[in-house]
């Protein structure tokens, strides 16, 4: 994930960390910074969850009030019926950065999922289509089975991985299994990144991590005030696979127990905010370690966007899509 600057590519701003950690108003306080000082800027979604129109409020989906008058792309872009995946994402990424700019606009790039912005940054490998069969068999497996075959098959990749990650077993597995080369073979020859046609303006929000896991409680408790119960029940309702994303959603497996009468509504809440802060310690480790070390990171949102993004305040920085021809 590159962190080139160039007066010749134009900008893209990123704004990353765990949830909670403040990145949708800071998004909307630097696109307003920077229309205060004549230039357009829109949000663009890079959140998993937030990419779905049916978790509005388990999500945090920014409201009207919340997006302060400033355009928001990709936001409840997906029907729950239908599976988001970081190419899919990537995709329609990279269809919007380009236009936005072809219109003279920075887009900010806001959220929490780093894959999805490994994908749109680095590319995608050009992995062939699974076997279904094979997929079928390799899925079937327990993990310390699947485990041992890897250490057979794919020697680095078992090397590489802990012990007890059944997904990326399964799938370094499958892999091998279905194209006859490893997972890393297929990842030296990703395609389709953006990295190096734009001049990338990062920031990852990194908090002390009791702030961010009181603020994650606090959030769950005002999404269950919020008609959290109601969006469940609707989802529910339309009896979709439960192996669907939006079905496994935080929030959404804690509350569908509840309205079953599993759980009453402190355990369900007790249960979300357990799941919320697992995953927001998976996003703070990633977001630590993963990103190139360039990378800016802060352990809270600036109060001046102008000195966070120097770079896109610049009389330099302004004329850079001029600068480039647009296709």
């Amino acid at each position: 994930m590159s962190t080139a600057h160039s007066p010749l590519k134009p900008p893209l701003a990123l704004i990353a960390g765990p949830t909670a950690s403040g990145k949708s108003d800071l998004a909307v306080r630097l696109a307003q910074a920077l229309h205060r000082g004549g230039r357009q800027a829109t949000i663009v979604n890079a959140d998993s969850a937030q990419v779905y129109a049916d978790l509005a409020i388990l999500s945090a989906r920014p409201d009207d009030r919340e997006m302060g008058g400033i355009r928001h792309l990709l936001f409840g872009a997906w029907d729950g019926a239908q599976a988001c995946s970081a190419a899919d994402w990537a995709s329609a990424a990279r269809d919007v950065i380009a236009r936005l700019h072809s219109e003279g606009v920075v887009p900010i790039l806001c959220g929490g999922t780093g894959l999805y912005l490994r994908t749109l940054l680095d590319g995608i490998a050009p992995i062939p289509p699974i076997d279904p069969t094979i997929r079928t068999a390799v899925r079937a497996l327990d993990q310390p089975v699947a485990r041992a075959a890897l250490e057979q098959e794919d020697p680095a990749a078992a090397a590489r991985l802990a012990p007890g990650d059944s997904a990326r077993t399964m799938r370094a597995l499958e892999v091998i299994r279905s194209t006859g080369r490893t997972l890393a073979h297929w990842q030296q020859e990703k395609r389709g990144g953006i990295a190096g046609a734009v001049t990338l303006h990062p920031l990852v929000l990194l908090p002390e991590r009791e702030w961010l896991y009181a603020r994650c409680d606090r959030r769950f408790e005002t999404m269950l005030a919020a008609g959290a119960e109601a969006e469940v029940a609707t989802l529910l309702a339309r009896q979709l696979d439960p192996g669907l994303p939006v079905m496994r959603a935080i929030g959404v497996p804690e509350i569908a127990a509840m309205l079953r009468g599993e759980k009453t509504r402190e355990a369900a809440a007790e249960a979300g905010k357990l799941a919320t802060h697992r995953y927001a310690k998976r996003q703070y480790t990633w977001f630590r370690h993963q990103p190139p070390a360039a990378w800016a990171r802060v352990a809270a949102a600036p109060d001046d966007v102008a000195e966070a993004f120097p770079a896109l305040f610049a009389t330099s920085s302004a004329n850079a899509l001029s600068a480039v021809p647009q296709s």
